[in-house]
């Protein structure tokens, strides 16, 4: 006889089935009812703000592979470890990067490192990959802490007058100066580049409502919206081509990464970047590298905010380790607390919060059909959040991540950079990155929420805030 918890298992991880005649017969996908008048609210007035709610509940109610929409518009959702792995890793040439998401995102990014497919994509990460080796990442470890602590003298005055800021403005700051410093060698918020820093922003505010719209009219529209996006973007070429006809004119190692994405060069053929695919990959690390870090770094002061007693032990491993120097890579290894709380913020609101697959051929995953020519969509928050895998996963418990309870969870429970092949070639820099911000701030001081400011995660490119993360600083003795 089956026991209640057998059912339960079976309905969520059903098997394919077996006709008379031996035949293996995949089951249809589970999901809510497709509606006409669902389609046409979400094709007129765009996704709803609830995203998060709809997959979290689709994954309770529907199980570890869920169906939504029809026709051309179907999307499977899937959010178990094990599928996510097979998704990711173990079959993943099945799954492309050509999506209506990720199209999008070319018209910032062009054929980019996240972008691209195929071969285009597999040469992209070959001549990449030596620009991200532990040991280059390990030499910005100085820029990241010197440009903190700028920012913290430049706090100064915020501090003795009590005088809020919002951590995400504050945060994007940081990110991009030390994203130019590991690029370019270039400090971004410098006069010289000022209408680069000015204009930023544009292009993700762009794509984010466009994410929201989806019958916004294309690109080449002359509307107010696309002109604005399409001069911010010459700008912004402007720029990033100047940076690196200098850096070819200069011709030597700068010590930045794109000193040594010019010096590398393919080994079959000799050919190295050529100044559009450089581009690409600029954009790419600008977008990525500045977006999801300073997301991180917002939610991490949020939540110690909120949990005093995780802030007080995260001050007594500074004092621990540090002593009140600033912290050098030599220390990250010692840090630990301080990369679980970071790894604890990225479990609750990972800055990538989706990922979305093309379907190049029919498939099967848990026992179900999955058509070809449709759309697969990943989700970090949701599975982070399974209460099958995670103790009181809405909770904030950095202990989670210490060497014994990770070595319990399936691989794929946790992925916040995305896993297989394609995993995120940036997620040494932003870890070590955030790790020493991290540890820079705090040891100066504690950030604290205004009273009645609250904040959701809002679901668009990346996991924001929905508004402004407003904080005090008070210094610590």
């Amino acid at each position: 006889m089956q026991t209640d918890a057998q059912a339960i298992e079976h309905e969520l991880h059903p098997q394919p089935v077996q006709s008379k005649a031996g035949k293996v017969v995949l089951r249809d996908v589970p999901g809510p009812p497709a509606k006409l008048l669902d389609l046409l609210y979400f094709l007129v007035f765009g996704s709803p703000r609830d995203l998060l709610s709809i997959y979290m509940d689709a994954a309770r109610q529907y199980g570890d592979v869920v169906r939504f929409g029809a026709g051309p518009w179907l999307t499977y959702f899937v959010s178990h470890p094990d599928y996510v792995k097979y998704v990711l890793q173990d079959n993943n040439h099945n799954y492309c990067k050509k999506n209506q998401f990720n199209d999008l995102f070319k018209l910032v990014v062009g054929e980019g490192l996240l972008t691209s497919d195929g071969d285009v994509w597999r040469r992209r990460r070959k001549l990449a990959q030596p620009a991200f080796h532990r040991e280059k990442i390990a030499s910005f470890a100085t820029a990241m802490t010197d440009s903190a602590l700028s920012m913290l003298e430049c706090w100064t005055t915020d501090a003795q007058d009590a005088r809020p800021l919002d951590m995400m403005t504050e945060m994007q700051e940081l990110a991009t100066t030390i994203v130019g410093q590991a690029l370019f060698g270039t400090d971004l918020s410098q006069p010289s580049t000022d209408e680069m820093q000015q204009d930023r922003l544009i292009p993700l505010e762009y794509l984010n409502r466009r994410m929201r719209r989806p019958l916004s009219l294309p690109v080449w529209v002359p509307t107010r919206t696309n002109l604005r996006f399409r001069k911010a973007m010459r700008l912004s070429d402007d720029n990033v081509f100047s940076i690196i006809n200098a850096h070819r004119e200069a011709g030597k190692d700068t010590g930045d990464l794109l000193s040594m994405l010019l010096a590398t060069r393919d080994e079959e053929t000799g050919e190295g970047l050529n100044d559009q695919e450089l581009r690409d990959e600029v954009m790419t690390f600008l977008g990525a590298g500045n977006e999801t870090t300073a997301v991180t770094l917002t939610w991490t002061w949020y939540l110690l905010s909120k949990h005093p007693d995780v802030e007080r032990r995260l001050h007594a491993e500074l004092d621990a380790v540090l002593g009140g120097r600033t912290p050098t890579v030599e220390d990250v290894a010692s840090l630990t607390y301080t990369r679980m709380i970071i790894d604890e913020t990225m479990r609750l609101y990972p800055p990538a919060w989706a990922i979305g697959r093309g379907i190049v051929d029919d498939d099967e995953i848990g026992g179900y059909r999955i058509k070809k020519g449709t759309m697969l969509i990943l989700s970090p928050y949701v599975t982070h959040r399974r209460p099958d895998i995670w103790d009181n996963p809405e909770g904030f418990d950095p202990e989670r991540f210490t060497p014994e309870r990770s070595a319990e969870r399936p691989r794929y429970a946790y992925f916040p950079f995305g896993g297989g092949p394609r995993q995120c070639i940036g997620n040494t820099f932003a870890l070590m990155e955030a790790q020493l911000v991290l540890a820079t701030v705090a040891q100066k001081y504690r950030l604290s929420l205004v009273p009645g400011c609250t904040v959701e995660p809002d679901p668009i490119f990346t996991l924001r805030p929905n508004r402004a993360v407003m904080m005090t600083l008070q210094t610590r003795a």
